[in-house]
C-alpha cells in the first residue's frame, strides 16, 4: 500500500477508536483491527477470512495489501490489510450489527473522500490545461516573430528559437496523449538504400571506435539481416514505410528490439539510425542543425528497449515527428 489517508472510526459506545486507512477508493483494516471491530477472537476472524478466499468469494490479490506497520515492540513488520469487501463479508458471516454500522460509516466517508478528491483534481486539471494553452499560444506567437522579423541580438534569437522548439515538443506530447499523432512533413522516398553488407561494415567500424568488449557486434542469429530487409518491405508494389523518416524510425526500432547482437545493440541501432539519415540527407536541417538532439536519441532508444510490442506504431510516430521537416 502507498501513503494513505487516515480516518478515525469510533464504535458506538465511544470506548474504542480504530484508525482506518483510506486508499484506492476503499478502506483498509488489519486482522487485529477487524478483530477489535467485531469483538471476536482473532482465530475466529482469521478462519472466516481464510474461508472467504478458500470458497473464492473474493480474490485475495484484489482485496489484500501489504503495509509496513510499527508494532508494540518498536519493530516494523509487513502486515496484511483487508479492504471493505472483506470486512463486510466477515460481518455477514458472524451476523454482526457492528459490520452493518461500519459499512454505513465507511461508505459515507468514501463518498465524501471521492467527491472532494474529484473536485480538487478537476480544479487542478482545469488550471493546468489553461496554463498549457496559454504557453502554447505564447510560444506560437514567439515562433512567428522569429520567422517574420530580423532580430539583431543573437542571444534573444537563440532563446526565442528554444521556446519555439519547446512548443513543437508540447504539441507532439499533446497529440500523443489524445492519440491523434500522425506521420506528416516527411521527406519522401529514400535516395540511399542500406544493405546488410554495408550495415555490417559500419558495425565493424563502430566496434573499433566504440566497442568495449569482444562480444560487441557479435551476431546471435539472422535477425539483424531481417531488420535491414524489413524496412524495405512492400505490399502490392507499394513501400510499407514510404518515407526516409519512416524507414529510419523503423530501423532504429527493429535493431533495438530484435536484440541481434551479444553486446552493443542500442549503440549499433542508434549509430545506424544516424548513418541512414545522413546518407539520405536528412540528418541536419537547412541551417545545419541536427534534427534530433543526442539526449533525445538516447531517450528514444531506451524507450524502445522497454516498450511493449503493441506500442510499436506509437513509438515510430513519435520518432518520425521528432525528425521530420517540421522539427
Amino acid at each position: 500500500m502507498n501513503e494513505s489517508l487516515i480516518e478515525i472510526y469510533q464504535i458506538e459506545n465511544g470506548s474504542t477508536e480504530i484508525q482506518v486507512k483510506l486508499e484506492n477508493e476503499t478502506v483498509w483494516l488489519s486482522l487485529n483491527q477487524i478483530t477489535e471491530l467485531f469483538e471476536r477472537d482473532k482465530s475466529v476472524i482469521s478462519r472466516h477470512v481464510n474461508n472467504i478466499f478458500k470458497e473464492k468469494e473474493l480474490d485475495r490479490n484484489s482485496v489484500v495489501a501489504k503495509n509496513a506497520t510499527t508494532a508494540a515492540d518498536g519493530k516494523i513488520y509487513q502486515v496484511d490489510y483487508f479492504n471493505l469487501d472483506v470486512i463486510i463479508s466477515v460481518g455477514y458471516r458472524i451476523k454482526s450489527q457492528r459490520g452493518t454500522q461500519f459499512r454505513i460509516w465507511a461508505n459515507r466517508i468514501l463518498k465524501d473522500y471521492l467527491i472532494k478528491g474529484f473536485s480538487i483534481n478537476q480544479q487542478r486539471l482545469a488550471q493546468e490545461t489553461e496554463k498549457l494553452k496559454e504557453l502554447q499560444h505564447a510560444v506560437k506567437i514567439l515562433g512567428n516573430i522569429i520567422s517574420q522579423q530580423q532580430l539583431t541580438n543573437d542571444e534573444s534569437l537563440g532563446l526565442l528559437k528554444i521556446i519555439s522548439d519547446y512548443a513543437y515538443a508540447l504539441d507532439i506530447l499533446d497529440r500523443y496523449d489524445y492519440q491523434t499523432l500522425e506521420i506528416t512533413e516527411t521527406s519522401g522516398k529514400e535516395k540511399y538504400r542500406l544493405t546488410y553488407e554495408e550495415a555490417m561494415r559500419q558495425v565493424n567500424w563502430t566496434k573499433k571506435v566504440y566497442g568495449n568488449s569482444n562480444l560487441f557486434g557479435n551476431q546471435k542469429d539472422e535477425s539483424f539481416r531481417s531488420s535491414i530487409a524489413t524496412i524495405y518491405q512492400t505490399y502490392n508494389g507499394i513501400d510499407l514505410y514510404p518515407s526516409i523518416e519512416e524507414k529510419a524510425a523503423n530501423l532504429l526500432y527493429f535493431i533495438t528490439k530484435n536484440h541481434s547482437f551479444t553486446d552493443g545493440n542500442k549503440r549499433i541501432a542508434a549509430f545506424l539510425f544516424l548513418y541512414f539519415m545522413e546518407r539520405n540527407g536528412v540528418l541536419y536541417d537547412q541551417l545545419g542543425n541536427k534534427r534530433i538532439a543526442d539526449n533525445t536519441l538516447v531517450a528514444l532508444t531506451l524507450m524502445i528497449a522497454v516498450s511493449k510490442t503493441e506500442e510499436k506504431d506509437t513509438m515510430v510516430k513519435v520518432i518520425v515527428n521528432l525528425i521530420n521537416k517540421k522539427n
